[in-house]
C-alpha cells in the first residue's frame, strides 16, 4: 500500500520537496544513479528478454508459446493464480479485520506470523508442505490409503503458491482497517445495518482501492512464482510445469528462443500488471485530492 499511500499524499510531498535546501547537483546526481540502475537492472533485462524471444523470427515465437508442454504450463500458471488469489482475498479480508478490530492475546504474533513467508525462502516451504504430504511425510501413508495425490499435483502447487502470497492482501488491508477506525461502523450499527450491509456499504468503499492493490500484487507474485513451486511440482513436463518452471527446462536444453518467448510473455503478464498497479495509485490520488477539496470547500 505504500505506493498508493505515497500517491495519496502527493501534495503535501511536494511541497517538502519544494522546502528542501540541497544543491541542484546532488539531486541531478540521485537523479542520474536512480535512472542508472533502472536503467541496467530494469529496463535493459526486459529488453534483452523481448529481443531474444523475436530472434528466429515471429513464426518460432508463436510456436514455441503454443507448443502443447508450453501452452499446459501457461494454462496452469493460471488457474493456480485463479485459486490462490480468491483465497488470498478471503484469508486477507479475515485476517485484517481480525487484528484490526479486536484485540485478544496472540495478536502481534499473528502478525509476525503473517509477515512469515516474507522472511523463510520458498524452497523451505515447498519442503515443509513435501514433510507433511509427500509419500514419506506426516499424511503421505493416508494419502496414499485414501488415493488422494497432493504432491506432485496441481494441489500442492495451489497450496505452495497459498503459502507464498498470502501476505499480500492482508498486508495491504491491516494498516488502512487500523486507520479506519470503529465510529463509521458504530454509526451504521446504530442506524440499524446488518454485518453484511456494513461490510458492503461501509468498510468495503473504503479499502477498495487497497484491496485491488493487493490483489494484483498477489497475482503477479502467484504466477511468477519459481521456488515452493518447483519442489512439489516435480517439474513433470506437460502435467505440472508452471510457466517458470518451464522457462527454465527450456534454458536447460539450450532452447534459447522457445525458453525467451515463453519468459517474455510471462514479463508481459508483469508489465500488465505495473500497468493497473499505476492506474489504481493514480485513480487513489485522483479521489483523495477530490475528496480534500471537497472538504475544503466546505
Amino acid at each position: 500500500m505504500g505506493g498508493i499511500v505515497s500517491n495519496l499524499h502527493s501534495s503535501s510531498a511536494a511541497r517538502v520537496q519544494g522546502a528542501t535546501t540541497e544543491a541542484p547537483w546532488i539531486r541531478y546526481t540521485l537523479i542520474a544513479v536512480s535512472l542508472l540502475f533502472l536503467t541496467l537492472f530494469l529496463i535493459l533485462p526486459l529488453v534483452v528478454v523481448f529481443v531474444e524471444a523475436f530472434s528466429k523470427g515471429a513464426e518460432v515465437y508463436f510456436a514455441a508459446i503454443t507448443e502443447p508442454a508450453a501452452a499446459h504450463a501457461i494454462k496452469l500458471t493460471l488457474i493456480a493464480a485463479a485459486i490462490a488469489v480468491p483465497l488470498n482475498v478471503i484469508f486477507g479480508l479475515a485476517a485484517a479485520w481480525a487484528i484490526a478490530k479486536f484485540q485478544f492475546r496472540g495478536k502481534q504474533l499473528a502478525i509476525t506470523l503473517i509477515d512469515l513467508p516474507f522472511a523463510v525462502s520458498p524452497v523451505i516451504a515447498g519442503l515443509i508442505y513435501m514433510l507433511l504430504f509427500g509419500a514419506q511425510g506426516v499424511f503421505g501413508h493416508w494419502l496414499m490409503d485414501h488415493d488422494i495425490r497432493i504432491m506432485f499435483a496441481v494441489p500442492g502447487i495451489v497450496l505452495a503458491t497459498v503459502f507464498i502470497t498470502f501476505p499480500f492482501i492482508a498486508r495491504e488491508l491491516i494498516p488502512l482497517m487500523q486507520e479506519q477506525g470503529k465510529e463509521q461502523e458504530e454509526a451504521a450499527i446504530t442506524l440499524g445495518a446488518s454485518g453484511w450491509k456494513m461490510f458492503f456499504r461501509v468498510i468495503l468503499p473504503s479499502i477498495k482501492w487497497g484491496l485491488l492493490y493487493g490483489i494484483i500484487l498477489c497475482n503477479a507474485r502467484a504466477m511468477g512464482e519459481f521456488g515452493a513451486v518447483s519442489v512439489v511440482s516435480g517439474k513433470i513436463r506437460g502435467q505440472t510445469n508452471t510457466m517458470p518452471l518451464h522457462i527454465e527446462i527450456l534454458y536447460n536444453e539450450y532452447q534459447f528462443a522457445a525458453a525467451f518467448a515463453v519468459a517474455s510473455l510471462l514479463a508481459l503478464l508483469a508489465l500488465v500488471t505495473l500497468v493497473l498497479k499505476s492506474a489504481l495509485e493514480w485513480k487513489a490520488a485522483r479521489e483523495h485530492e477530490l475528496a480534500v477539496r471537497t472538504a475544503q470547500a466546505q
